[in-house]
């Protein structure tokens, strides 16, 4: 009997586990977490506020629900401390045992990390740098809950995707966000400037405060909260300080049993990693050795893909354009953004009600989008003209 051994237990791993489920009945699944393991969607972690989910209504099926549905070998609250490839091993130790007791050695057939990513943390100076808050799980979700009580301000350390996400939420809670960025417009990397403008007026209008283009260098505490520095020397008072300026996929495992890793944990078409036995899946992975994708409609489409490969019919993962909606209801946006190593040039059209930005080549082929206000009604036709996305190498 084949056993794959997943690590992990977000969004990716259970996808695949019930994806690997259907198309091998048969096959033993052993899933290690070092969590509860129940099943969440961790993109509601940033608009969880407005909809008044506290962290016990965001789960969707307990952990052991779900293994019992899946017949998967559940270990919970369980740390891995190694991969040996050569063994084709997994050594765990329980979170109740130190890490130099007895440990437990677990077999595979094919291993899957599926370990996600940890919140991408700035070098910070000052006596309230050691405060900053993140939000990337429950039990993070819960401790910033409780910490909202009574404030106020809430300084946010990134006008990104999750930044501008986090600041509409906090609006929806009665909290006055004020956002910090290095770049000098909101949503940069995914939006053009005229989109950025209109989403960055919106969100103001709502209630945001925007402080773009500086970086903050000490957080200090204070006996009303903390104060911010910026490498201007201003300064801004906050209740507390939420740091939402990206990810880093966790690939340290990965890396200490000797696999390719670069941004993520380097994948081919298939999804495997430099160990024909070793697969990556989630916001771990850099798929096609380039595709760093932190989306649930990427972990879907490589979930399903890969599920087939374990099954024994190796299937390349294939990804259709996949635009992703922003949940900023002050300002609903829809970004599916060209790939970095294509030309082509923006054309906007910007009314009061909405912008709808496309990105085309000289002989007028869509390759991106944006779409903000009104104009997101438009979305699923200009979806179907976009190209789905491709490796700019063979794998």
């Amino acid at each position: 009997m084949t056993t794959t051994l997943i690590i992990g237990s977000g969004v990716a791993a259970w996808t695949l586990a019930r994806e690997l489920r259907k198309a091998s009945p048969e096959q033993r699944l052993i899933m290690v977490t070092q969590d509860s393991g129940d099943f969440y969607s961790k993109p509601m972690l940033s608009n969880a506020l407005a909809s008044g989910k506290n962290p016990e209504n965001l789960v969707m099926t307990p952990a052991a629900r779900l293994a019992d549905m899946q017949k998967v070998e559940l270990h919970t609250h369980t740390r891995v401390l190694a991969i040996q490839p050569a063994a084709k091993t997994v050594q765990v130790c329980p979170h109740t045992q130190a890490e130099h007791s007895a440990h437990a050695t677990l077999p595979y057939d094919h291993l899957v990390i599926a370990t996600g990513a940890d919140p991408t943390r700035l070098p910070m100076q000052g006596t309230g740098a050691a405060h900053v808050l993140s939000v990337n799980d429950l039990t993070d979700y819960a401790a910033f809950r409780q910490t909202l009580t009574g404030k106020h301000t809430v300084a946010v350390l990134g006008a990104g995707l999750i930044g501008c996400e986090f600041a509409n939420d906090l609006l929806k809670a009665n909290l006055v966000p004020v956002v910090f960025d290095v770049a000098h417009r909101a949503l940069a990397r995914l939006l053009p400037q005229e989109a950025s403008v209109f989403l960055e007026n919106r969100l103001s209008q709502a209630g945001v405060r925007w402080k773009l283009g500086t970086t903050i260098t000490h957080i200090d505490k204070t006996s009303q909260g903390y104060l911010l520095t910026d490498a201007q020397g201003a300064t801004t008072p906050a209740d507390l300080v939420l740091s939402a300026v990206g990810l880093t996929p966790r690939t340290k495992l990965a890396q200490q049993a000797g696999l390719h890793c670069e941004r993520g944990l380097v994948t081919d078409k298939f999804g495997c990693t430099s160990n024909p036995h070793i697969y990556a899946l989630g916001d771990c992975a850099q798929y096609h050795g380039q595709h760093v994708l932190p989306y649930i409609m990427p972990i879907m489409q490589a979930a399903r893909a890969l599920a087939k490969t374990l099954s024994g019919q190796p299937t390349p993962i294939h990804f259709p354009a996949m635009p992703v909606t922003v949940k900023t209801p002050d300002c609903p946006t829809v970004v599916c953004p060209p790939q970095p190593d294509l030309a082509g040039t923006w054309e906007t059209e910007a009314t009061e009600s909405g912008v709808k930005s496309l990105f085309k080549t000289h002989t007028g082929e869509l390759l991106g989008m944006a779409l903000l206000g009104d104009a997101v009604q438009e979305r699923q036709t200009l979806a179907a003209l976009l190209p789905p996305l491709q490796p700019t190498t063979e794998n």
